[in-house]
């Protein structure tokens, strides 16, 4: 009876006394680093090679060495960057992202309606006082838009503020991991939630926040004071 073995390449790896883990089952469990040379023998490989990956200067522009890369090697080979490698975890990261966002937005909406609730107060309130703006010749338009001020001041100084809190405590993390990934150090890549900030991120909050409170100022402003005062 044949041996089965002989169906199998076989030799001998002796191990450096240190073990490389990234403490992720998908990748513990499937790769190995080892060399060149012990690889090729395992796949009766000489010259061949499966993959090849580049690591690019930070200057570097991604896209245009990709094409230039595709250019040279034809249609027969598989040139990717490493976000097109993971596309699917990326994909439901961008999923999240936007869950997130709407999540955050609807908590804003109902946050908002404190302002409608100060702004309603704020016009109850000065109701003497408009009335002696009246009477210094004041017209309804330029109360609404000293009320329509007030509120848009309110909505302005929130967004600076929380804009600036936000990115503060997102170099905090970066700098020194204040929120932690699990209770011991090693079970994951890293040890604290990693933070990147982008600018465009930044400023669609800050358009979003602008938007809604403009919009949850304007209510009060236009149709309150002109059933209350």
């Amino acid at each position: 009876m044949a041996n089965p073995n002989a169906s199998f390449n076989r030799d001998y790896l002796h191990s450096p006394g240190t073990i490389f883990v990234v403490n992720q089952q998908p990748y513990d469990s499937k790769y190995i680093l080892t060399s060149l040379g012990f690889l090729r023998r395992m796949l009766d490989y000489s010259t061949e090679v499966s993959a090849i990956e580049l690591k690019l200067k930070p200057e570097a522009n991604t896209s245009t060495v990709q094409a230039k890369i595709e250019q040279m090697l034809g249609e027969e080979f598989l040139v990717q960057d490493r976000y097109q490698q993971q596309a699917d975890v990326f994909r439901i990261m961008e999923i999240e992202k936007l869950i997130s966002y709407l999540f955050l937005t609807f908590i804003l909406a109902v946050a908002c309606f404190n302002v409608i609730g100060s702004l309603s107060m704020l016009i109850l309130d000065k109701k003497d006082d408009v009335v002696t703006l009246r009477s210094l010749g004041a017209d309804d338009k330029l109360i609404a838009r000293i009320f329509l001020f007030e509120g848009r001041l309110i909505t302005v100084s929130g967004a600076v503020t929380g804009v600036v809190l936000g990115l503060l405590l997102c170099f905090i993390q970066q700098k020194f991991g204040l929120i932690s990934l699990g209770e011991g150090t090693g079970a994951f890549v890293v040890d604290a939630y990693p933070v990147s900030v982008h600018a465009w991120d930044v400023a669609l909050i800050f358009i979003t926040v602008l938007t809604v409170g403009f919009l949850s100022v304007w209510y009060p402003v236009r149709y309150l004071s002109k059933r209350l005062l």
